[in-house]
């Protein structure tokens, strides 16, 4: 006698609650992050912009590092072709 077929519509309406409940679940984030960016005054918005500006100029920029001077002879042509091929994108797909 064969096995009875298995009725998989069961889990497919889990997987198809499964998602709606995430997608609603974003949409109640993102509703949310949006009421909080919109109460601020412009005032507040000056103020946190002029301390994220001030946090910033107080970083020292980096010193360059000077240039290596290039290699001569073949040696120098070698490691250029090598460094070359090593920044070309592959041309396979």
């Amino acid at each position: 006698m064969p096995p009875a077929p298995r009725n998989r519509k069961p889990v497919w309406k889990l997987l198809g609650l499964a998602g709606l409940a995430g997608v609603a679940a974003t949409g109640a984030v993102l509703a949310r992050n949006e009421r909080q960016r919109r109460a601020y005054t412009p005032d507040d918005v000056r103020s946190r912009l002029h301390e994220r500006h001030a946090t910033l100029a107080a970083v020292p920029d980096p010193e360059p590092t000077p240039a290596a001077e290039p290699a001569r002879g073949l040696r120098g042509r070698i490691g250029r072709l090598i460094r070359r091929r090593a920044a070309a994108p592959d041309p396979r797909p």
